[in-house]
């Protein structure tokens, strides 16, 4: 087919979070396009709060912080990959102080560390309090757009990929002003993020719509432990949509979870109480909830004043709810937070399908396991996104030809999808394969996801990235009977 418009590249990033950033950043000098369906910051990386992980400390290990990933992955991580992790975190960091991230500064100049739930001392480092991730976009954006070797696309969509002789020789795109492209690149990065808004109730930005995954999916690429969905345990319940996050730093700080009767209830759940695992938290949550109770976070005692300039972001969404959490304690629910599944890669990115990567919350490494540890989200996306980077522009690809860019299928415009379909398909995960599944509830949500399928246009866009993603989530929740980190089954399979 003929396109408005036809680039060229070595290596195409699709998506411009902490992870894209830092694959299009590594690998440099060669051509790289990036990708963004918004403008280059946006996704969930400048809506990260609490921090990023790194063993720097000067009690801290690689080994310890390594430790503590495996413990609350609930044995299911890869140990190979969680030693990668936590041996290059300090790299990674320095990295990204190096492109002009500014964090919080401590005693004696050194970066100021936090604790956060799973974490057996303080290695949270943060910035502007709870404004960690939007400093970490702002410094790559702008490294980014100073690099010679980046090109950036904004406000397109990446529609499909570009499949010839077995191999990912491109992807096609549309862009918000209805142009049809098609970037010709012999390596393909996927960092389209998670799946967060297939849920009713989520802490993801709108753009959160599972692209990356159903895309790579729909080329035959392996996918893993995509039942593994995290549910933070504290989000504002006060009917956002998203529901504004609480960071986990404000538990980390002392803040604690009560119930309806005003009675503080973690301590009886998990000998960490509220800095248990946010799986164990978030279930403890959710039953209260769905009883009926009310359940807040108290931070006055353990945050008070010091609100406004410890924890800005969260102070002003308070703020925006009518709620002076100096004074009143904050009403909390869990929400869909982040995906531990995705493509399978193996530790330099790459998936099966030769010419694909995936980095980020659309890759599943293996760090993770059924859980992921606090703040180890941001510190994955730089660590495999560098390491991604650096293996696409090396692996010696040969460049698309025109005959196989004549393979690329048509992106089309936009096709419309009732409003109300994808708010039924939020609703059904949520109560089909949310915090607490069961057989009979999933497979009730397969069945209406079947139905939904039928209402939504087969060709690429949100809506259908949501439905693909969304039954390939609730199939392999009912694929797997246990009950294990944040996947829990509370019929044990019957």
């Amino acid at each position: 087919m003929t396109f408005d418009a036809v680039v060229a590249a070595d290596v195409l990033v699709v998506g411009s979070g902490i992870s894209g950033l830092s694959a299009a950043l590594a690998a440099g000098p060669a051509r790289v396009v990036v990708a963004t369906k918004a403008e280059l910051v946006s996704g969930s990386t400048p809506w990260a709060q609490g921090g990023i992980a790194a063993p720097i400390g000067p009690d801290d290990t690689p080994a310890r912080h390594a430790a503590d990933t495996l413990a609350v992955g609930g044995g299911h991580n890869d140990p190979v990959a969680v030693d990668v992790l936590t041996s290059e975190a300090a790299q990674a960091v320095g990295a990204l102080v190096a492109s002009g991230t500014r964090f919080d500064p401590g005693a004696g100049g050194r970066p100021e560390l936090a604790r956060e739930a799973g974490h057996s001392l303080r290695r949270v480092l943060h910035a502007d309090g709870d404004g960690t991730g939007a400093e970490i976009a702002r410094a790559l954006a702008e490294t980014a757009r100073r690099a010679e070797h980046i090109t950036v696309l904004e406000w397109v969509f990446a529609a499909d990929l570009v499949v010839s002789g077995g191999r990912v020789v491109g992807a096609t795109l549309r862009s918000s002003g209805g142009d049809r492209l098609v970037v010709a690149a012999p390596a393909v990065v996927l960092a389209t993020g998670g799946i967060g808004r297939v849920y009713a109730n989520t802490t993801n930005p709108p753009e959160v719509t599972g692209d990356g995954l159903a895309m790579a999916h729909r080329v035959g690429a392996g996918v893993s432990d995509l039942e593994f969905v995290q549910f933070h345990p504290t989000a504002l319940a006060g009917g956002g949509d998203p529901m504004p996050l609480l960071t986990e730093a404000l538990r980390g700080e002392g803040a604690v979870l009560l119930d309806g009767t005003g009675r503080r209830f973690m301590r009886e759940e998990h000998p960490d109480a509220e800095l248990a695992p946010r799986d164990v938290v978030a279930r403890a949550i959710w039953r209260r909830v769905v009883a009926g109770e009310r359940v807040v976070l108290d931070a006055r005692a353990a945050v008070g004043d010091a609100f406004p300039d410890r924890f800005p972001t969260v102070f002003a969404a308070c703020g925006e709810h009518g709620i002076d959490p100096r004074r009143e304690a904050i009403p909390v629910a869990p929400a869909a937070h982040y995906h531990m599944g995705g493509v399978a890669t193996d530790l330099l990115g790459r998936s099966t399908v030769p010419g694909l990567w995936a980095v980020g919350e659309a890759a599943r490494t293996g760090v993770h396991g059924a859980n992921r540890l606090a703040s180890n989200s941001l510190l994955e996306g730089a660590v495999f996104g560098a390491r991604a980077g650096k293996s696409a522009a090396g692996a010696g690809l040969p460049v698309p030809t025109a005959a196989e860019l004549r393979e690329a299928g048509d992106p089309g415009r936009e096709p419309d999808a009732p409003a109300d379909a994808v708010e039924l398909l939020r609703e059904v995960m949520w109560t089909g394969a949310g915090v607490v599944r069961t057989r009979g509830g999933l497979r009730a949500a397969l069945d209406e996801l079947e139905r939904i399928d039928d209402k939504i246009h087969p060709a690429p866009s949100e809506a259908r990235s949501m439905v693909e993603a969304a039954r390939l989530v609730a199939a392999a929740a009912l694929a797997r009977p246990e009950s294990r980190g944040a996947h829990y089954r509370e019929d044990r399979g019957r």
